[in-house]
């Protein structure tokens, strides 16, 4: 498939990029040799494939949650600059928040 300057130029332009004539030349023929890949691939037979969102088939990896050990609740807040004895307190950043 073949790029004019014009079809770089427009995705520059989306793309915020200013390109000198020289860029334009050069981004042209390499758009152009990787669409011309993604055609080549537009031909593989792909009939017989199932969709998948993933190339393996994978399970859920993670461990199980487990309840262990943590510090204290007096020993976490000791050094907070303020809490109610059970929770750190922090300004209020959202306003109408409660």
């Amino acid at each position: 498939m073949s790029l004019d300057a014009k079809d770089v130029a427009k995705v520059a332009k989306l793309s915020r990029l200013k390109l000198t004539t020289e860029e334009l030349t050069q981004f042209q023929q390499q758009l152009g040799k990787i669409l011309d890949y993604v055609e080549l691939l537009n031909e593989a037979d792909t009939d017989d494939v199932e969709p998948m969102a993933h190339a393996f088939d994978i399970t859920n990896v993670f461990r199980e949650d487990e309840v262990k050990p943590s510090v204290e609740r007096e020993q976490a807040l000791k050094n907070a600059p303020q809490s109610d004895g059970k929770y750190f307190l922090v300004p209020q950043i959202i306003e109408g928040a409660k």
